[in-house]
C-alpha cells in the first residue's frame, strides 16, 4: 500500500505540475456545471482535449448527503480532497478520505462517492486521464453562468 500510495502521489504531482504549466502558458476560462439544483458542482479548470492534451483537471464539490451511486468511468480518475470528508467506495471497499488524502479508480472499477448528510461539503481536485471526462459529465449537467 505504501509503494502504491507513493506511486499515485508521484503521478498526481507530475500531472498537477504539467497541468499547472499548461495553465500558466495559456488563458483558460473556468466552466462550471451542476448536476441539479443544489447538487454536485463541477468547475472545469483544464479541459485537456481542447488544448490537445490528454488530461482533464477539475474542482468537484459534493454537497452533504451526496451519494453518486455505483458507477464506472472509462478513464483513470484521481481525487485529492481539498476540504471535508469523502467516502470513496471502490469495488465495494470503503475508503474514508479527508483533507490532504488521495483516492483513485481505474477502468473497469466501480466507484461510489458518499458525503455524510450531517457534514460539510467535500471539495476535491479531480484529474481524469485521458481527458474528455469533464466534457462527458458537463454534457449531462446544467451549465452555470
Amino acid at each position: 500500500m505504501t509503494n502504491r500510495r507513493g506511486l499515485v502521489l508521484a503521478v498526481v504531482a507530475c500531472v498537477a505540475s504539467f497541468g499547472a504549466g499548461m495553465l500558466a502558458q495559456s488563458t483558460t476560462d473556468v466552466v462550471s456545471f451542476e448536476s441539479g439544483p443544489g447538487g454536485t458542482r463541477l468547475d472545469v479548470l483544464f479541459d485537456g482535449p481542447t488544448m490537445d492534451v490528454e488530461v482533464d483537471v477539475a474542482r468537484l464539490t459534493l454537497p452533504p448527503g451526496t451519494n453518486s451511486g455505483n458507477h464506472s468511468h472509462g478513464v483513470t480518475e484521481i481525487f485529492y480532497v481539498l476540504e471535508g470528508t469523502l467516502e470513496h467506495v471502490v469495488n465495494g471497499e470503503s475508503h474514508i478520505l479527508t483533507e490532504g488524502m488521495l483516492g483513485y479508480v481505474k477502468p473497469p472499477d466501480q466507484v461510489n462517492h458518499i458525503v455524510d448528510a450531517d457534514g460539510p461539503p467535500a471539495k476535491t481536485l479531480v484529474i481524469w486521464a485521458p481527458g474528455g471526462e469533464a466534457a462527458r459529465l458537463g454534457s449531462r449537467w446544467q451549465r452555470l453562468p
